[in-house]
């Protein structure tokens, strides 16, 4: 069977959900096509002088239930049928979360480690003027993505006002820092989102035993593996552990950890296993048999191993089409909670469910990274600011609310966690067109 494309899949996965969402036909017609498609074709100037033209997007999929939200990503492999497809999720992801946002995704085809600081900031300048008045604080409102950061968020919001001061009468220095969120707390970010996407994983998995782990034959204290030991990882694998939960294996690019059978009730301190890595750089060196994270006894594994190793959770959070049909029939897990975006492909899927092994998909499992964007853009327009600890109190609330809603009509509708999650959000858009 050959690979779908990104739009290929996000159709499948909108046709298997309208099976069961309760709306018109034309509701599912239009979730079909996005409302605008923005192409443009820019030059940078290069440090040698010379100047080079860069391919932009920008896909506007829906703003039934608020401005076109979605993160700007840097890569060479960026095309317009990628793009639409993480619009139309945006769209769906803002919905399951239930915030009041639609969905919105750019990008622009290019190697940004090929690029110095000075090249990066005026191809981040260069994107803005070319996608011009298409932003805006109650119009669409990017963030970071793939290869962005703050820095960058920074650099877009400083050439938007120029943008802005040419074409209108700008409206306040608020409503600017809210035209992008993903900022650097000094420039207006939002404290918490550095952990929030891990943080609101692991609040939707303990929502999501509580609500089905009899059902999946999970105990109260399950064992966690965490593909992927970036930022979200890393704040997954702690989270899992302030919430009694055993981290018994973790990876990144290098290879992966895990602890050996010998070594039984003991988990990794992700606090210990960061450290370790920041002194040498990859797992895989830091560890010598042990001890290793606070465990005396471990075993260095592949990557392609970890995902193959027995626990209870298994949490991919690095990258996509990981868990695919060429390995999922040796996952050991009892569940699958997707970090990452994409981590386990259709196929892959219906062969977990085939073996009884549910996923909480991406769309409910990382919505707190865009959640806490929501919040940034709220606290800019309203011109206050929140602490940290008053930010994760309200992701935790929200997620936990929407995540059992979700696994709800999912036990109730005998259908997947995906499915239902789907379902949810068209219903919601659906309402909002008032439709």
């Amino acid at each position: 069977m050959a690979k779908q494309s990104p739009w290929q899949a996000a159709l499948t996965q909108l046709e298997s959900a309208a099976a069961i969402a309760q709306v018109r036909p034309e509701i599912i017609e239009q979730l079909r096509r996005p409302e605008r498609v923005i192409q443009a074709e820019f030059p940078v100037r290069m440090d040698d002088g010379s100047l080079q033209f860069f391919q932009g997007y920008r896909v506007q999929h829906s703003n039934a239930r608020g401005p076109y939200k979605g993160g700007i990503r840097f890569h060479p492999n960026v095309d317009m049928d990628e793009v639409r497809a993480l619009a139309f999720w945006m769209s769906i992801k803002c919905a399951v979360a239930g915030i009041p946002f639609g969905g919105g995704k750019g990008g622009v085809t290019v190697d940004p480690k090929r690029l110095s600081t000075g090249e990066l900031e005026r191809l981040s300048r260069a994107y803005v003027r070319a996608m011009g008045m298409n932003f805006g604080p109650r119009h669409d409102v990017p963030a970071p993505d793939v290869n962005t950061n703050g820095q960058i968020m920074a650099w877009m919001v400083e050439e938007w006002k120029k943008v802005v001061g040419r074409k209108q009468r700008a409206a306040n220095q608020n409503e600017w820092r809210a035209t992008f969120t993903g900022k650097p707390i000094g420039k207006g970010g939002a404290a918490g989102r550095e952990q929030a996407t891990g943080f609101g994983g692991m609040v939707v998995l303990r929502e999501a035993l509580r609500t089905l782990g009899k059902q999946w034959g999970i105990r109260k204290s399950p064992t966690v593996i965490v593909q992927g030991f970036g930022n979200v990882g890393y704040w997954a694998a702690r989270t899992a552990t302030d919430f009694g939960f055993r981290v018994i294996g973790i990876s990144d690019s290098s290879g992966g950890v895990v602890v050996d059978d010998g070594d039984t009730g003991r988990g990794f301190d992700p606090a210990l296993v960061l450290a370790g890595k920041e002194e040498v750089g990859q797992l895989v060196h830091f560890v010598s048999g042990g001890p290793f994270g606070g465990v005396s006894h471990v075993r260095t594994v592949t990557n392609a191993q970890l995902l193959e190793t027995p626990c209870d959770v298994l949490v991919p959070a690095a990258l996509e089409g990981q868990i695919t049909q060429k390995n999922a029939a040796r996952v050991r897990a009892k569940l699958v909670l997707e970090l990452a975006n994409g981590p386990t492909t259709p196929e892959a899927e219906a062969v977990l469910r085939e073996r009884g092994i549910s996923v909480i998909p991406d769309v409910l499992a990382n919505a707190g990274g865009v959640t806490t964007s929501y919040y940034e853009w709220l606290q800019n327009i309203r011109n206050v600011r929140w602490t940290e600890a008053a930010t994760l109190r309200r992701l935790d609330a929200l997620l936990t609310e929407q995540a059992r809603k979700v696994l709800t009509r999912a036990a109730r509708s005998r259908v997947t966690p995906r499915q239902a999650a789907f379902a949810i959000a068209i219903e919601r858009i659906a309402d909002a067109m008032g439709s």
